[in-house]
């Protein structure tokens, strides 16, 4: 596993509020709520989860899979 970034910034797409999180090593995460609006952030169609969706930096278990979706853990 090359160097998998943790931190990845969520911009909250009702409100535009923007939070940098620490995200999950194992799992991909498939509701996060904004801690501004509390809106229940959820992943797009075609995403695995609200990082690849809404943050800067794709989730761990994407980037360790060279950016292959369906290699991750879909809902």
């Amino acid at each position: 596993m090359s160097n998998i970034i943790l931190e990845s910034t969520l911009t909250c797409p009702h409100c535009g509020h923007i939070e940098t999180v620490t995200m999950p090593t194992d799992a991909c995460q498939w509701f996060y709520e904004c801690r501004h609006c509390h809106a229940v952030l959820k992943p797009k169609p075609g995403d695995c989860c609200v990082f690849c969706s809404y943050g800067t930096v794709p989730c761990p278990p994407i980037q360790a899979s060279g950016g292959k979706q369906g290699s991750c853990c879909s809902p």
